[in-house]
């Protein structure tokens, strides 16, 4: 899903006119010793924070289906990260570098999500949306002084951009759909002289159920007398 991101920041950053001019798009740290064999404008877009979005996690997942529309996989809920970036121009002026700043601040906070025509791979497969924030910095993510200190480079104007990706769930295959009917089949005695075993239902204590079945083997009292109206009951 990263790379899938990176790919999508990249090819926005294109579009707005940076590849026409030459301008390069890159993904790696700005360190002192890259910086010193840049030798091209550049613009630079580090990742240096990812954190999960708890508020998004959800309980239900979704199905994954074939060409004839049976489900063949099961996959469970998307998780949400935040990606916070570093982005940085490079050129050999510092007018130059901030008329470039300029341009990418200007098309990522026109884009409050990544069109659908730049994602790829599971992004394009799950079909959720991107949501992008530049100009900000993440909620708990490092201060960008603090990521120039680590990487021992020069303090420089920076833009803070997040993105908000869902990362897709483990899918699990389905059983193949049922496409026949129960079929029942008799398996032949293998004494064919042994008696006939009856199979008793809720009659309890018969051992042959006769000629008559069950019904004829249990004891029928007479039916009780009826009574006039007026007899008394001694």
């Amino acid at each position: 899903m990263i790379h899938e991101v990176d790919e999508a920041l990249r090819r926005l950053l294109d579009e707005s006119g940076l590849a026409a001019s030459g301008i390069e798009v890159v993904f790696d740290a700005p360190t002192s010793d890259w910086a010193a064999r840049r030798s091209a404008p550049t613009v630079c877009v580090f990742l240096y924070d990812i954190r999960e979005d708890n508020t998004r996690r959800g309980s239900s997942g979704g199905e994954v289906y074939d060409e004839d529309g049976f489900v063949v996989a099961r996959r469970s809920p998307a998780r949400w990260f935040w990606l916070t970036y570093l982005v940085t121009a490079w050129a050999g002026r510092p007018q130059d570098e901030h008329r470039l700043l300029s341009q990418v601040l200007g098309t990522l906070v026109a884009t409050d999500t990544l069109p659908p025509r730049l994602l790829t791979g599971s992004l394009a497969e799950l079909g959720l949306i991107v949501g992008l924030d530049a100009g900000g910095t993440g909620l708990d993510a490092p201060a960008a002084s603090d990521v120039w200190s680590a990487l021992g480079g020069e303090l420089k104007p920076s833009l803070g951009v997040r993105v908000r990706a869902p990362l897709g769930g483990i899918q699990q295959v389905a059983a193949p759909p049922v496409t026949e009917g129960v079929v029942v089949r008799s398996v032949p005695r293998a004494e064919p002289d042994e008696p006939e075993s009856a199979r008793r239902l809720r009659y309890t204590g018969v051992s042959d159920p006769g000629s008559d079945g069950f019904g004829g083997s249990r004891e029928r009292r007479p039916a009780p007398a009826r009574r006039r109206r007026g007899d008394r009951q001694p």
